[in-house]
Order: structure tokens, then sequence, then C-alpha cells
């Protein structure tokens, strides 16, 4: 299509230039001889099956234009297939003597061929060829007409053939005696000969002459002109190449072979033959693939070249698109089930496709920019971060022909035309017209500044003037980009137009179409590393060399889409120019694992171009940046109404982008250049109607990788930003504008790790960007950065506290943002006192008149490490360090309103950072978050953190509603749960959407922390009992109001909330949630290797504590009666879930346990031999009597069974120390409990024995005028307590306490009870430092205690049974030495697959050789950690004290706990 007028058939004259000779044809119907000698017959398809069925119809068909295979009787040639001597000389006498033999090469393509044909008819007869008249025949069509009339000749006088009725296939060998049928037409039209007539004449001769024929005109002359200069080659050599001054390039040859061939079919299909009956001429091209130079011709092989002249015939005349093959042989090919018969011009339905080149209409590609702001920014910028459209100069582009333009303003039809170069049109640097009538990138550009310079205007190659800084060049790989950067580069520097130093420029790089079209040649070459390679080699010259530019790398686009247009037969498309250009993607079929390849290719080229530029390889000089633009990542066919791919966004060759697809490709670059990073499109749709976008005015800068963190501002609606008419002083009446100060502690969440990190770069996730935190930054404004300081600032521009920048808490910048990464619940108490005192210092902050909002979050951090210690991150010690920071914040901060905001549920962390292992660290996973990370799903373990998650979330909210918080009328603490429920976002292959999280997949990056600031900010405005629980990342947030009615931010009071009422604890009981509770495999022999499941038998001795008197409240009078069954290391009754005791957790290992009490009588007593008033003198009777009892006892194997034995007393002994202090040395009490321990040392195998430490006993006086002083004395249980007036007599009592902690501490470290291996004492110090509980108002909680407030109630010694528990399961030297009083029915420790054992002295690590040898000298290696955090703790206690006695008249302190 598309040839100029006047040079059709001259053109014609022109290819048909033939060999000539004046022959003989040779053929035998027995064998093929020469002087006697017999050939080789050919085995051509012992090789080669074919599968097609044989059958035909029985009758010869009557016309040429439903012939079949089965029809022919006969295969001949005519024309050269010869070979040539391997060297250069002639042997003449061999020449003559071998004059009549026939043409090897012919011989033996005709002979393969014919028995194709054979396969279906088995009568066909032996083929003919051409003698070998002369070894260079004289290069004329003579030779062909000569050779004509001996073919007619032979087959008339051939016995085996009836002339008349038998069906011939008659080839026509000819090749061209000059190459410039590839050259542009001025060349072409000089070459004209008048070898046309001849050759017409010749044909007109075979159309007379024989009757049933179909002849293939066959094109040999490329396989001439590539065996030329080869050594060893066999064809005969063509003439003189032609030297084409025209265009060369490879897509110029391609569109040269199908217009070559286009004419061919034209003519044949417009001559007198096709129209006939019995005669048809069909013209048979051989192209080979535009592939890498030919070491070894494909025509040596004479199998390979009948097996194609045999698939051309089976496609039809305008489809016969394959080109010869130079590395593959191509399978048979069978006729059709609808197309059984050879194809000709008619039965083709061949349209004349060569028709004249359509007059191109006018269709405007153009568009208009309506925007508000076209202005440049106010001085020249320095950054390339902020950079607008109109402070672009300079325009330039490299890449390939879509860049060069090719075809982008050829008429339709006019495939040579496509070999024009449009640079005018090209879409990313083309500046044709204006925007009005073409739309590009330069057009766009030149609206914002029409002094912009580098554009390219008209046609013409790259080194043409107009081209200009348009250096993309046709056919270009990415090998080539180095050589086109480089002379970009000089072109700048040298023109005077540009201003090199100064100017701002726009370069854009496209490349990688003809990489993957051609990337099965060589995989290796085209590998992605090579590909991304190359590509950093050029970016690396503008990097090191061009200063203020801002550089698109457009991504190489999804090719595989091409196929579609290819396979649409409907579709009026050169086909071979589609299949020569771009061989690797459609000539594979669809499930073929070469094109699985090419689109994983595709893939890792758009990846590895992403990688690049995310390194930050060129983020290092501020005016210079490489942005990835997407758009073409994801392509789709644009489609007609017809639901057909629409060709008329392509080139007439429907290769290459029309003008169409120019402008559609310019206005998506150009949005896509709008568009922040991390949120550009990467799927632009061509079918839309095109929209030219316009530069935000809040945020106009080009997006960088860098200014892109900063896209997310929000518009506020609010009209009303005006404060209070007078400072308010409740904070139930405080509006947005009343707030002058902002604060937040937590940890990194809040600190801002990650937020602003490129994805990949996991090792800046440390780097904490505090100015873009959702609670507590200011950077930038509202109108590119949301957050709720910059959402305060609208409202009070005078606000301050907030932090920017990035950097630790201890950064000036980080101002009154105390959170600190990795912070836990227990150090928010230190962020608080932090804060308090920052604020109290700073001199812009009037601490007690100003207004402060201060948010907290924590949480996330107990969570990952929770099964490290389960009690230390137990829910009740979470809500312990909420509650001590909260006190601080209450205590010490007037007019402020605290948000408490939920933190994000492990369930979400663990959703995005499981569900992507392809983008998320997995081998991080235990170093980020090894508790909720690394567990199973659905494992027990998992089930266990959901349920603490719960519990922390639970205690949170019963802090709150208890009111404790609104006993001021200036400060209030407001639970805000927008962040309980988080709704993640799903992307269309059904992953996470990670695009909000930082490359940890851990940490919300700064789109996921713009959402959490909105939702923040809704929460504060809506009231109590009526608050959004959950975040939809996706949702759009629009920002609230405050209303004229509800102008407040909201509180209990002003919500008209009421806190709901905290529902009565029914029972004292714990869950169970330990997983690892089995027994050992077998009965353990050494007490290190004791597990909880081993034990049988328990015990216990003791005074009243031991024997739970008081423990319920009498009904009368009488005195306190001992539940022996609610006793905390001894009592069994009811179930573990009711009653928390030791022998109740135990029950959980081993139901089956013996010797517990129940109830309250003494034939129930069990195990349990501990008395009321006991004291350590007491202790070997009690003892002996045990030993006596296990030995009596049927249910009890002495020697077998392992036995837990719990000894605490010494309370008593302290009581009554006052009376005779002489008579109650340390040394006494000592012996006393090692006589005990011996009685069991040699009286017991296999004894686990628990020594528990004598309680600070001051701890439980109360001073004057508390509830339980008068019974204390009146009762003379404690005579000690009498001399509480005198300071030294307390002092003392305290020493003596002391002393027999520390005497009581050797016991775990005896070298005496070390020399049996199953046998242990260890000594639990859970009561070492006694606290008394407090209850929500600060006072003394008495339901901890019996009614005299000496023993403990049924609470108390639930208590007791959870600490000693716990202190079991800790290793000796790590033990707890306090007790929570906190009620949570979570605080059970469990044994882990690591740790299963109950700890002793040896499996804690601790060596034997350590420990006391000599009895009656306390031991001298009571671990240091120990003595120093008594010491510690007394200093800190007199502190304390010292302190509150300051501040008596104050209200009751909000401290959890009192230590006295």
């Amino acid at each position: 299509m598309g040839l100029r007028q006047g040079v059709f058939l001259s053109w014609l004259l022109l290819l048909l230039l033939l060999g000539q000779g004046t022959t003989q044809i040779y053929s035998s119907p027995e064998e093929n001889t020469l002087e006697g000698q017999q050939w080789p017959k050919l085995q051509t398809l012992k090789n080669l099956p074919i599968l097609c069925t044989p059958g035909g119809s029985s009758a010869s068909s009557k016309s040429v234009h439903s012939l079949r295979p089965s029809d022919i009787k006969l295969v001949a040639a005519i024309g050269h297939l010869e070979t040539l001597p391997d060297s250069g000389m002639v042997d003449l006498e061999i020449h003559e003597r071998t004059e009549e033999r026939p043409d090897k090469t012919c011989m033996q393509v005709m002979t393969v061929l014919a028995d194709i044909f054979r396969h279906f008819n088995p009568s066909v007869v032996t083929p003919v060829c051409p003698p070998r008249k002369s070894i260079v025949p004289n290069n004329d069509a003579e030779d062909l007409w000569t050779q004509a009339k001996e073919l007619v000749r032979r087959l008339k006088e051939n016995p085996q053939l009836d002339f008349q009725h038998d069906w011939k296939l008659i080839n026509v060998f000819f090749s061209n005696t000059s190459q410039c049928y590839l050259c542009p037409f001025a060349q072409q039209e000089r070459q004209l000969t008048s070898g046309m007539d001849k050759l017409a004449g010749m044909l007109d001769y075979l159309h007379q002459e024989v009757p049933k024929a179909f002849v293939n005109l066959v094109d040999v002359s490329e396989i001439a002109a590539t065996s030329r200069g080869l050594q060893g080659t066999h064809l005969r050599p063509g003439p003189e190449p032609c030297n084409c001054s025209g265009d060369t390039s490879k897509l110029a040859k391609v569109i040269m072979q199908w217009s070559y061939q286009e004419a061919w079919e034209s003519l044949l299909a417009s001559s007198r033959f096709s129209g006939q009956e019995s005669f048809a001429v069909v013209f048979q091209p051989f192209f080979y693939e535009m592939s890498p130079p030919l070491e070894r011709p494909l025509h040596q092989d004479p199998t390979t070249l009948a097996l194609n002249l045999w698939n051309s015939m089976m496609e039809p005349v305008g489809q016969k698109d394959e080109p010869l093959s130079t590395t593959e042989r191509k399978p048979v090919k069978c006729p059709s089930q609808e197309s059984p018969y050879l194809f000709t011009y008619k039965n083709s339905n061949h349209p004349n496709r060569f028709r004249k080149p359509q007059e191109k209409l006018e269709v405007r590609e153009g568009t208009e920019i309506i925007c508000p702001d076209k202005d440049p920014s106010n001085t020249v910028p320095t950054s390339v971060h902020r950079l607008k459209a109109a402070d672009i100069k300079v325009i330039g582009a490299i890449g390939d022909s879509l860049t060069a333009g090719n075809g982008a303003g050829s008429k339709p039809g006019d495939i040579i035309d496509v070999i024009t170069q449009y640079r005018g049109l090209s879409w990313s640097v083309g500046g044709d017209q204006n925007i009005s009538t073409v739309t590009t990138l330069a057009n766009i550009l030149r609206e914002f500044n029409p002094a912009l310079q580098g554009f390219s205007i008209g046609t013409g190659k790259e080194n043409t003037p107009g081209a200009f800084l348009n250096q993309a060049v046709a056919g270009a790989k990415a090998e080539d980009l180095p050589t086109q950067a480089r002379k970009l580069v000089d072109l700048m520097k040298n023109d005077s137009r540009i201003n090199f130093q100064e100017d701002w420029k726009i370069i854009t790089l496209f490349i990688g179409g003809n990489d993957l079209c051609d990337f099965c040649n060589n995989p290796v070459h085209s590998s992605p590393q090579n590909f991304t390679n190359n590509i950093m080699k050029a970016l690396d010259i503008f990097h090191a060399e061009v200063p203020r530019a801002f550089v698109n790398l457009v991504k190489v686009l999804e090719i595989v889409n091409l196929r579609e247009l290819y396979k649409e037969r409907t579709i009026s498309c050169p086909r071979l120019i589609l299949r020569a250009m771009c061989p690797c993607v459609l000539k594979f079929d669809d499930n073929s694992t070469e094109l699985a390849s090419l689109i994983d290719l595709n893939k890792k080229y758009q990846e590895g171009t992403q990688q690049l530029i995310d390194t930050g390889r060129y983020d290092t000089r501020e005016d210079f940046t490489v942005v990835v633009q997407p758009f073409l990542e994801k392509v789709d066919m644009p489609k007609t109404l017809d639901g057909l791919p629409d060709s008329s966004f392509f080139a007439p060759d429907c290769f290459h982008f029309s003008s169409k697809a120019h402008a559609h490709a310019a206005s998506a670059l150009w949005k896509n250049m709008l568009e922040p990073v991390g949120q550009k499109t990467t799927q632009h749709n061509f079918e839309n109607k095109m929209d030219i976008v316009c530069p935000n005015q809040v945020w106009p800068f080009l997006g960088t990788s860098k200014n892109s963190m900063q896209a997310h501002g929000t518009w506020l609606p609010c009209r009303d930003r005006t404060p209070s008419a007078s400072p308010p002083t409740s904070v139930h009446a405080l509006r947005p504008a009343d707030i002058q100060v902002v604060a937040a502690l937590g940890d990194s969440l809040t600190a801002g790790n990650g937020i602003g990190s490129k994805p990949g770069d996991l090792l800046d996730v440390t780097t904490q960007y505090r100015g873009l935190s959702y609670s507590s930054g200011g950077d930038g404004s509202l109108k590119n950065v949301t957050t709720l300081p910059n959402i305060l600032r609208e409202f009070n521009g005078n606000l301050t506290g907030y932090a920017v920048g990035t950097g630790d808490a201890n950064d000036t910048n980080a101002f009154l943002n105390q959170a600190v990464p990795g912070a836990k619940t227990k150090q928010l108490a230190n962020q608080a006192q932090t804060l308090v005192q920052k604020m109290k210092d700073d001199h812009r902050i009037n601490f007690h008149e100003d207004w402060k909002v201060i948010t907290v979050l924590i949480g996330a951090r107990d969570l990952c490490d929770h099964c490290t210690d389960s009690n230390l991150h137990s829910a009740a010690n979470f809500l312990d360090h909420l509650r001590n920071a909260l006190d601080i914040l209450h205590r010490e901060v007037p007019r402020a309103l605290v948000n408490l905001v939920d933190f994000m549920k492990p369930s979400v962390i663990r959703q995005v950072f499981l569900g992507n292992p392809d983008k998320c660290p997995m081998q991080q996973a235990s170093i980020l978050c090894n508790c909720v990370l690394t567990l199973r799903e659905n494992s027990p373990e998992l089930a266990r953190l959901e349920a603490l998650t719960q519990a922390y979330q639970s205690s949170m909210h019963q802090l709150v509603n208890s009111g404790r918080y609104d006993t001021r009328e200036d400060f209030s603490v407001v639970l805000q749960p927008f962040f309980q429920n988080v709704r993640l976002p799903i992307l269309q292959n059904g992953h996470l959407d990670t695009s909000f999280f930082a490359p940890d997949c851990i940490h919300p990056n700064q789109k996921f922390h713009s959402q959490l600031s909105r939702a923040l900010w809704v929460n504060m405005l809506e009231p109590l009992g009526r608050k959004t629980d959950t975040l939809d990342l996706t949702e759009d947030i629009p920002l609230a109001c405050p209303t004229q009615d509800e102008p407040f931010l909201r509180t209990f009071q002003n919500s008209n909330y009421t806190y709901p009422t905290t529902p009565a604890i029914e029972n004292w009981g714990s869950d169970f949630l330990c997983t690892e509770w089995g027994s050992s495999s077998r009965v353990p022999t050494s007490v290190h290797e004791l597990r909880p499941a081993d034990i049988k038998v328990v015990a216990a001795l003791g005074d009243s504590l031991t024997t739970a008197m008081g423990a319920r409240p009498s009904n009368s009078s009488n005195p306190l009666t001992s539940w022996r069954g609610l006793s905390w290391s001894i009592g069994g009754d009811g179930a573990l879930e009711t009653h928390t005791t030791l022998p109740n957790i135990l029950k959980k290992f081993n139901p089956s346990i013996f010797g517990f009490s129940t109830s309250t009588h003494e034939e129930t007593a069990g195990l349990n031999v501990a008395a009321e008033g006991a004291r350590a003198r007491d202790m070997p009777a009690q003892a002996r009597d045990l030993v006596e009892q296990m030995k009596t006892s049927p249910e009890v194997n002495l020697k077998k069974d392992w036995k837990l034995i719990t000894l605490f007393i010494g309370v008593n002994d302290l009581c009554h120390y006052c009376e005779n202090p002489e008579g109650h040395s340390t040394e006494e009490y000592v012996q006393h409990i090692q006589q005990a321990l011996d009685i069991f040392y040699e009286e017991l195998p296999r004894a686990f024995i628990n020594v528990v430490e004598v309680m600070e006993l001051t701890s439980l006086y109360q001073g004057p005028d508390r509830k339980c002083t008068m019974l204390l004395a009146a009762l003379s249980n404690c005579t000690c307590f009498r001399h509480s007036q005198d300071a030294l007599a307390m002092q003392e009592l305290k020493k003596v306490n002391w002393n027999l902690q520390s005497a009581i501490s050797k016991f775990s470290y005896w070298h005496r009870y070390m020399q049996r291996e199953d046998f242990a004492v260890v000594v639990q110090s859970f009561l070492q430092n006694t606290i008394v509980p407090l209850n929500q108002q600060g006072g003394t909680d008495l339901t901890f205690f019996s009614e005299d407030c000496l023993y403990f109630s049924e609470r108390g010694h639930a208590e007791m049974a959870i600490a000693l528990w716990n202190n079991m399961l800790e290793p000796v030297g790590q033990k707890t030495t306090s007790n929570n009083f906190t009620h949570s029915r979570t605080k059970l420790k469990c044994p882990s697959s690591d740790s299963p054992y109950l700890y002793t002295l040896w499996n804690s690590g601790l060596l034997p050789d350590r420990a006391e040898e000599a009895p009656k000298v306390l031991y001298w290696a009571v671990p240091v950690a120990t003595v120093l955090g008594m010491l510690v703790g007394v200093l800190a206690m007199s502190l304390w004290r010292g302190r509150r006695c300051k501040q008596r008249a104050d209200p009751p302190m909000s401290l959890n706990t009192s230590k006295f």
C-alpha cells in the first residue's frame, strides 16, 4: 500500500531481472543418472513427520482454485538453484563433462517437495529440474524462456504423465540482478529494465501450452544475496549490491520487503492469470527474519527450503507473513478442513490492498489548557524538588523510533511513509504548531513558558536541524542510550540558545521496545541486568554533567498486547512488517514457554528500572533527579465500539504510534509528572477522552521522590475558626482555636519512624520523621502535610510544641514530641515526666495558662515482646504503667486535654507483613516484632496474643471509664478509638496494598499518617458514645468542623456521656492460656528437669496466712475462720477459673494432683500442716508431721512421686519481736527453718521446696485515723505496732525484717541442699518489697485484706498464688521481688518449649560451686542485683515519703501503689 503513482509497474520491471542460459529439462522416470552414475535417493522425510490426513477427493479438481494437494501429479521447476564450487576457479573440463547434469540443489528441493505431495497422492512422478548448463549463466530472462519451452516438451513426452488431464505444479525460481529493490524509490527507478516483458512472455507461453498448471513464482533474491561472500556457499551469486543512499535501517528494509511483496501480489491478482480456471500464478516470497548475521545460510538445507515453500503455499495470499527462520525448522503445515486447497488470489479473497494512500483527514489531536496558575516561581528555584512547570526552559529526549516519531504523521495506508520520522509530533519532545492542534509534552510546557527551547519540529533524522534536542534514534536499544546521552549533553553545552548552567531542563528517556522484540535471538545480551546497566550508563552521564535537570524515565510498555492486533485478521495490518520488526513477541504460541519468558522479561525490565531509581543513586544533588513515570506499565489494547483493536492509535505499519497515540502519551506523561511518587498512574486508558490536568495550586511542583513525601495535604472547609471570647477555664468548653500547645508521647509510630522512607530503603526506617508524625508533626502546612498540629494551626497560627524535620526525642526540633522508638508502657512515665519539665522550662509556653492537647499512643512494642515474659507484659502491668504516666499528667499539668489513642492491632501487622513476602523483609521478622510475626496461624500462641490484645484494650477503656481523670475542671483524658479496627486496602491481585507502609511493612508511611491525622481530628469532634472506631485507609476522610451548636472538642461532660459501670467481679479466678503443659516423656530423676505436670503431691507449712485465716468475712462476732481451701499455696477449692491457688494452677497440668486443702475443716486440710500463730520455731515440728503424713498416706508413693512443698513463716516472729528482742535473733530464725529443711532433705526423695521470703510487715500499718489501726491494737496480734509512735522502734523493726529476708535468701545457694539430684530448695522473693494496693481514689484497697487488715482476703490469696507461680517460673537471680496487686485474669506465666522446667539454681545457669559451704555464716554472694535493687528501693522510698509528708494537705496521690 502506498507506492507513489507512476512507479508501480516500472518498479516491478526492476525486480524481475532474471538469470539466463539455454538448457534442456532433465527428468527420469526411474532414477537420476548421469553418465551411468546413480544418485543417492534422498531420504528427505525420514526425520520430517507429516501429520496431515492424506485423504482427498476421488475425482480430480476441475478448477485450479479448488486444487487439493492430492490432485498434483508432477512437481517441476525452472530457474536456477545451482551450487558453486568451493574455490573461485572453474574447472572447464568438468564443466564440459557435466553439461547435461541437472541442477543438484533444484533436484534436492523438488524431491523433498514431491515427497510431501506424495503423502497426499502416492502416484506423484519424479520431479523435473533444468540441467546445469553453465557455472555462471548470463543474467537474462532469455534463459527462463528457453527452460519453459524445454519443460513443455519434456512434460508432453513424459509417459507417466497425462499432459492434458494431470495437474502440474511448476516452480519458477528467479532472483533480482540488483538489490536496489530494497532501496528508496529514486534509486529503484534508475534501475528499471525491460526484463518484465520477457517474464510476461514466458508466463504467457506456459499459460497457452500447459493445461492444468499451478505456477509458483518463487523469489530467491534474498537467499542469493545472503550467500554472496560466504565461504562454501552453494547458490550462484547475484550481481553486485546496490549502494543505497537512502534509509537502510531495519525498519526501512522491512517496509521495502513488504512493499516488494505487495507489488507482486497486486500485479498477479489483477493480471489475466488470476481469473483462469485451469491456470494460476502465485507469488511465493522468501524473506529472512531480521536476525543476527548468518554464519551458515539456510539455503544449504534443501529440505528446509522445500518445507518453507510448501508452508507458504498453505497460507492464503495476503497472509504470507512468516519469514524464513535462520535458527529453526518449521513443522509441516496441513491443509485446513475449511480450506483444503492450494491458495490462489481468487480463493484467498485477496483484495487489491495495494491501493493509493488515503488523503489524511484533518484530525486535530490538540487540546487546551485552562490552568489558573501558569506563572514560574518567584525566584529561580535551586532545588529540583521545588520545580514548577513554568520554570522549565529546555526540553530534550532520547530513545527509539517511538520518540523519533516514525509514522506519527503518515496517511492511513501509506506504509512506506512510516520510514519518515515526524519528530515535531513526538509525544515527549515534539513542538509542531501548538497545543490547540498538536498535543505533546513540549507544547504543554510552552503554555507555561512560551520561550521553551529544545523541542523538535518537522521531519527528519536525529542529525537534522529540526530534531534539535530530540536525539532518539529509530531502531535503538538500551545499549545505544549512552551514545545518545553523550550527544544530547554536547548539543546543550554548545547551543547559544541554552544557558547550560542556569536553565532548568526536562529530559525524557524511553527505551526497551526493540530490546523486547529481539530478546529471543540473544537472551543473555538482552538480560534485565544488561538492560538496566545500559540505562544507568546514560543516566550517569546526565547526573555527572547536566546541572538543573529533571529526568523522566518512562517505564518500558507492556508489549505483549501487540499480539492482539497482530492476530486480529479483520484489521488491515502489514503482518510481514509486524512479524519482522518484533519476532520475539509475535512468533510464539500463546501458551509457549517463550511467551512466558517474554512477559517475565518485560516485568523485570520495569522492575529493574524502578529499583535503579529507588537506590537513590540520582538523588545526591539538590538540582538533579530522575523520576520513574509508569503510565505505560500496564497497557490494554484500545478498542473500537465493536470490540476490535482500534488501529487509529497506530501508524500504518500497526507497530508505531499515530499522532493520536502520541497525544495521549503526552497527556499521560504530563499527568504522571504532576503525581506524587508512590501514587502515580500505572495504567493509562487510551480510550478515555484526553484531559490535560493542571498543577495543584497548593502543591504546584513536579513530583519527585523527596517532595512526594509532602504531597498529602487536605482542605479544611471550616469557616468559623475563632477562639472563645475569653480563655476557657473548663476543658469541657475548649474550642480548637483555644489550643496553644500540642505534644505527644508514645513509641516509634509517634516518633515517625519510616514515614518518609523510600520504597525498599529498609535502613531508612530508623530515621524519625517527627515533622510528619500524625499527632505532633508540623512540617509544611495543611496544604501539603496533614497532621493534627497543621489542622490546629489553621485555627491558631501561634500554636507551638509541634516537631519539625527528623531526629530523636532529645533534638530541639522534636520539641514536645517525646515519643521514643521501641518504647513500652513501662517507659511512658519517664516520657511524661520529661514532657512536663520541658513545658515548664520553655519560655514559649505559659505552663499554667496555655491550653494543651497531648496525644498518647502506646502498646505495640509490649505486644511484640509479650512472649519473652508474659508476666512483665501482662495486661495488669500494661494498665499499671499507663496509669502511672497518665497520673503524672493529671497531677502536674494544668489545662490539658489528653487524647488516649488505641494502638494498631497485631493482626493488622501480621496481615500486611506475612501477606507480602516478596515486599516485606521476612528475614527480619524476629527482630522487628518477634512475638507477633513469628507465630503460626491458628496456633494457641496466636490465640493467646489476641486475648492479650483484647485485655490491653479493655484495660485502657476501664481506666478512662473509671472517671479517674475527670476530677478537675481543667483536665480530661478522652479515649479516641478510631484505630481500634483498621480496614486494609486490597489490590486487584488479591494482595494487601503495602503502599501505606514503610519498607519494613510495619510502620505507617506518610500516606497512612495522613489518614491517622484526619481520623484523630474527626474523633476529637465526635461526642463520646458516638465516636468512629474504624479506620478505612482508602476512604476519603473529610475534615469535620465544629458547629455553632457544638463548637467544642468533645469530652464526657459536653457529650452528656455517662461512663459505663464496671461489672462486679464474680470471682478471683484466672484464665489458663498456657500451651506447653505436658509432662515429661518419662518421670524425671533430676529436680532440675522437673515440669509442672510432673508434680504429683503438694504440701505447705506456715502460719495463719497459709491456713487462709479470714480469707472470707465471718458472719458473726466469732473469731475469724481458716479457709484452707482458698489458701494461696495449698488450697484446692473449686477450679482455677473461680479460685486462683497454686494447686488449682497445677491441676491444669496434672488433674490427679494430691495433698491440697479444701473447705474449712481439719479433716479436709490435706497436707496443709500450717497452724495459726506459728513461728519459725514451730517449723521443725510441722516438717516432721508432714513427713509422717506422707509416709502413711496410701495416696503418696514416697519414693517415686514428685512433691512440691511451700514454706512461709515469719510474720508472727516480727510481730512479737518487740516483746523479747534477744529471743528473736536472725540466727535462731534461720536455724529453725534450716532444721525443717534438713528433715525434708533426709526424709523425702524427689522434693522441690519453695521457701517464701517474709513480707515487709511495716507496710501493713496504716497510721492514725485509718480503719484497721484500732482493730490491730485491740486484738494485740502484733504488739510491735503498739510502739508505732516510736520512730526508732519502727526503724529497728524494719531492720530486723530486712535481716530475716536476707537470711532466708541464702537457702537457694546452700551447697548442703545440692548434693542430691532429686532435691532442691528455691527461695521465692515476690514479697521482698511489699507494696500496698491502692484503689482508684489513691487509698488502700481493703478488698485485698481480711476484716482485721492483718490477713489476706480471698482476693489477696489469689494475688499471692499468681505471684508464687510466676516466681517459680523465673530463673534464680532474676525473680520478681514485688507483687502487682492489680486484678487481671491473664497474669499467669506459662512454661515455654525453651524453658519448660521449674527453675532451680542449676537450671538457672548459676553453677553450684558458687554456693555457700558454711551453714552458720550468712551467704556472702546473694546476687548483687537484688541487694542494689533493695538499696535503691529504700532510698527512693525515703525520698518519696519525705515528699509526701510535705504534700499531705494535697489530694490523695494517684500513683497506683505506695511503698512504706
